[in-house]
């Protein structure tokens, strides 16, 4: 019986490191995933011969980007979705708050 509340202790403090540790990992990819996507743009425009004021689509920049089996670009960790940057100079961004670009 001491055995087993022991255990349930040591499992009530380790679960929540455990979430915030996996929160982390999955911001730090998403924000990798945003840059990502911002250098596509970046270079899209450069060998477009954009300015930094012209509007693009995700799917302007699949040439750019590494692609996962399906052929999409790569999904936000924690299931927030994409949306390209208004303009070129504009930043992307993902739906999950606190996903963003510094």
């Amino acid at each position: 019986m001491i055995v087993v509340a022991i255990i349930g202790m040591l499992a009530s403090i380790a679960v929540p490191s455990y979430v915030r540790a996996r929160d982390g990992a999955q911001s730090k990819a998403c924000i990798n995933n945003l840059r990502q996507i911002d250098g596509a743009a970046q270079t899209w425009a450069l060998e477009m011969k954009k300015a930094s004021g012209a509007t693009y689509q995700l799917s302007d920049l699949k040439p750019y980007i590494k692609l996962d089996s399906n052929n999409n670009s790569p999904p936000c960790p924690a299931g927030g979705t994409y949306s390209a940057g208004a303009t070129v100079s504009n930043s992307p961004s993902c739906t999950i708050a606190g996903h963003v670009l510094p």
